[in-house]
């Protein structure tokens, strides 16, 4: 059976939209645990950052912190970490001398490359032992999208 037609008989059946709400946010946390786990050899703030980095492109310390809901302070030591490896790029700001863009470089841009490849195939694996289809995964995925746009 599909997650549509398990989410379908569920949602027919219990009427808790509380009930289903919170599950929904406890299961996509162990989730988010469970891919934590799987050492990717980067830590889970550094790669938040990269993925900013990479939908938003070369971006100040300021949308960066405001984008991850973290404070300035917090987000300049993390991109400090990350200039530090090489995975980033700081550069003047071409039209606030005050402020720096920080862009992703080749190799931060190779690393979250890798870390998602991980964390893929570590879903992928999951969701073929559950039994479940690709058709599965994309409905999940499209729910997940609309929820937090």
């Amino acid at each position: 059976m599909s997650i549509a037609c398990l989410c379908i008989l569920v949602v027919v059946s219990n009427h808790d939209v509380q009930h289903l709400s919170n599950e929904l946010v406890v299961l996509t946390a162990r989730l988010v645990r469970v891919v934590r786990r799987n050492d990717v050899g980067v830590p889970a703030a550094s790669t938040r950052v990269l993925s900013l980095l990479d939908e938003l492109g070369p971006s100040t310390v300021g949308a960066l912190a405001e984008a991850d809901r973290c404070r300035q302070p917090t987000m300049t030591g993390l991109v400090k970490g990350l200039a530090d490896k090489g995975w980033v790029d700081r550069s003047p700001h071409p039209d606030d001398a005050r402020s720096t863009l920080v862009a992703l470089s080749d190799a931060g841009r190779a690393q979250l490359a890798g870390v998602r490849e991980r964390n893929a195939a570590l879903v992928a694996d999951r969701t073929e032992a559950a039994g479940l289809s690709p058709d599965d995964l994309a409905t999940a995925v499209a729910v997940l999208r609309e929820l937090v746009s």
